[in-house]
């Protein structure tokens, strides 16, 4: 049975209404904060009773200039592991957008997106970050930490703006981050993986080969993106919606000499935001998972309402069943693109994939999408198991979707 989630606006926010079970108001305004979902669905997903995580300030970053867009503390959860995965770690790079200009980035540094003053002093860890072996097989009792996202710029950031306040550390938080749980005996890990989600996931891509080099060459070292994949594709009125907002965060936050030399020898430093130019030259073996249709990327990149000043994508952006078959063919078009994208990154056998043909976005942290008896699935493969089965090399995977409408296990996302 296909499922649908249905999200309505609200002046002071948005409503989210989840297989009729309830909803969940979130304080937001833009459909910029998708990734704000991860906190909604896991109130109503199966699991009535998830594991609460406290947030660890990293006392020692201010003395390294590691700090959040408005000059506090990052943090990070962890919940430490046990058994068989006492020395495993997943590190979970956390998303939500980024900031490319002052005013966005000012706006930004008055919320949890871009101050610690502002995040959860406790948060549910769900899918990939559960602690029940039927909710996260593989990972369950590993040492898993979310590491909060507050530099507005993928954890690739060095500058500051003095006069608007504003300190762009990413790159220094996530520094900082690892020289802490290295301490913590992340440094003695058999088996590590590195993830992410949204903008987080593009972050994993950035820093996945500096992450393998941070232990021995004995230890298991894996990177895996959820919704990572930003296509530098035009938008619907033939603009460039999606390079202009990542030029404008390269250039505000000071990225350049952050990013993967290899790509910045011979392509401009914007180019080099972009994952398509970067997961072919990485050495660390990575997995994708992408949405076929990503709906951050249909609402904010291909169809966002400035490109689209008559408003003919409107009904469409929001709600995939009232697309035109030309809107349609366009959306195919789109997921062309994101497949030839990945065309010589698959032929790897370390790398892995699942591509599955929904209107979503992140699907390793909600419960109902990781690992569930509905989850969405590719040959009755579910993502929990596909990403394991790929960890543990258990099976090569290389699982790419038929085109939209054939998956009948998606979980959509539809906005009203």
């Amino acid at each position: 049975m296909r499922k649908l989630f249905f999200l309505g606006f609200l002046v002071a926010g948005m409503i989210l209404v989840t297989e009729g079970k309830g909803y969940f108001e979130f304080n937001v305004t833009e459909l910029d904060h998708i990734e704000e979902l991860e906190f909604g669905f896991s109130k109503f997903s199966s699991n009535f009773n998830p594991l609460m995580v406290g947030l660890t300030l990293i006392r020692g970053a201010g003395s390294k200039g590691a700090v959040c867009l408005d000059g506090t503390l990052p943090g990070y959860h962890l919940h430490r592991g046990h058994g068989s995965g006492a020395n495993s770690w997943l590190i979970q790079l956390e998303g939500g957008g980024w900031c490319d200009n002052i005013r966005n980035c000012v706006y930004r540094k008055k919320s949890r997106r871009g101050s610690s003053n502002y995040m959860e002093k406790q948060i549910q860890f769900t899918g990939i970050l559960s602690n029940k072996a039927q909710e996260n097989p593989d990972f369950f009792n590993w040492n898993r930490v979310k590491l909060r996202y507050c530099d507005g710029g993928s954890f690739s950031g060095d500058s500051q703006n003095k006069a608007a306040g504003l300190q762009f550390r990413g790159e220094k938080i996530w520094r900082a981050a690892m020289d802490d749980l290295k301490a913590k005996g992340m440094r003695n890990a058999k088996q590590a993986l590195l993830s992410g989600c949204s903008a987080g996931g593009l972050a994993v891509i950035l820093r996945c080969d500096e992450f393998r080099n941070l232990f021995s060459g004995s230890t298991r070292v894996k990177c895996l993106s959820d919704a990572g994949l930003f296509l530098d594709t035009p938008d619907v009125s033939g603009g460039h919606t999606i390079r202009n907002l990542y030029n404008g965060v390269v250039q505000l936050q000071g990225v350049k000499n952050n990013l993967p030399h290899l790509c910045t020898n011979h392509l401009n430093p914007t180019s080099c935001f972009f994952p398509q130019n970067l997961i072919s030259q990485m050495k660390t073996p990575l997995f994708i998972v992408n949405a076929a249709y990503d709906i951050w990327q249909i609402q904010s990149s291909i169809a966002p309402p400035s490109a689209d000043p008559s408003g003919y994508w409107h009904e469409c952006r929001l709600n995939h069943g009232r697309c035109t078959p030309a809107q349609i063919r366009f959306l195919q078009g789109f997921r062309n693109q994101m497949l030839r994208a990945v065309s010589g990154f698959s032929n790897s056998r370390k790398n892995g994939l699942f591509i599955n043909s929904c209107f979503a976005h992140c699907q390793t942290e909600r419960q109902d999408t990781w690992f569930a008896d509905d989850s969405p699935v590719i040959h009755k493969k579910a993502v929990a198991i596909a990403v394991g089965d790929w960890y543990f090399d258990r099976a090569e995977v290389k699982l790419i979707d038929c085109p939209y409408p054939c998956d009948r296990s998606c979980h959509n996302l539809v906005f009203r």
